[in-house]
């Protein structure tokens, strides 16, 4: 699948995404980069972006990377996840790029890199997760 498709099989089955503006902007093989456009409610006490919205970030670009390689499998779902906050995430948009550590016939394990549009090329929060993936028929 696309990146085109990826992001409107997200925004349908994802009503959050779709209100929020969730963009695939890349997809290629082992590889999926998301943006979250900034938006004021992403903001927590002291100015920065929250966790809650680092965690979106990461997760939905593990959903890219999985529908991007497996088509619409929209009953993966997200068996586990770790989230590192590494530096102060000043307000800007979300990008979350995934990428596969393997890609097994149940499980997806990836990584993810969040930065924002503040500080390009500044990894402020780093996630490693799984994703349980359904049977094929």
């Amino acid at each position: 699948m696309d990146a085109a498709a990826v992001e409107t099989l997200i925004r349908d089955g994802l009503v959050a995404a779709g209100r929020g503006g969730m963009r695939v902007e890349e997809l290629r093989s082992g590889y999926a980069r998301i943006r979250l456009p900034f938006d004021g409610a992403m903001i927590r006490p002291g100015n920065v972006l929250s966790g809650p919205t680092l965690f979106t970030a990461a997760d939905s670009a593990m959903y890219a990377l999985v529908l991007g390689h497996l088509g619409a499998q929209l009953m993966a779902v997200t068996s586990d996840m770790n989230l590192r906050f590494l530096a102060k995430a000043a307000p800007g948009d979300v990008i979350g790029e995934a990428s596969f550590l393997k890609l097994g016939r149940r499980l997806a394990v990836m990584e993810a890199k969040i930065s924002t549009g503040a500080a390009p090329g500044v990894t402020v929060a780093h996630a490693s997760g799984s994703y349980a993936l359904p049977l094929q028929a």
